[in-house]
């Protein structure tokens, strides 16, 4: 007997084809990421919750992949879900993350992957009524960076 732990959920609007591919070794990634970094983003651990610089972030800018760079959510679409994350109600683009069925600890869940670098970022819940997708991607802080856009213009 076979015991599937992730497949990939194949949604029509999550098309991996316009999204460059970042393939390192695991040596290369620790060199770049300091230990906590690579932990989440490599080994798909998790921040502990309300420590995360980004939480309080309340700038416009973007929010993009600490590994790779590659833009993921912009400030519009986050929103305060009070679960110790920063969380967005949708990705910046169809093909920014990847989501794989996740079945790790007991639970059913969806995980969040970055389509560039493959890093893992947090999950995906569909718990959040309040915002127009109805979706809460649930991100690890340490997993992304912000790029605050310049509104002095």
């Amino acid at each position: 007997m076979s015991i599937t732990l992730f497949r990939v959920i194949r949604w029509p609007w999550h098309d991996l084809s316009m999204t460059p591919k970042v393939e390192k070794s695991n040596e290369e990634w620790r060199k770049e990421l300091s230990p906590e970094e690579y932990a989440v983003l490599r080994e798909a651990a998790t921040e502990r919750a309300w420590t995360g610089p980004l939480l309080e972030e309340h700038r416009i800018g973007v929010y993009r992949c600490r590994a790779c760079g590659n833009e993921l959510f912009r400030s519009d679409t986050k929103f305060e879900s009070h679960c110790g994350w920063p969380s967005f109600f949708d990705a910046t683009t169809t093909d920014a993350v990847r989501l794989i069925e996740d079945r790790s600890h007991g639970m059913l869940r969806t995980e969040v992957r970055c389509a560039s670098c493959d890093s893992h970022l947090g999950h995906l819940f569909d718990d959040a009524p309040q915002t127009p997708t109805g979706d809460r991607y649930c991100m690890n802080s340490v997993a992304l960076t912000f790029e605050p856009v310049d509104t002095a213009e």
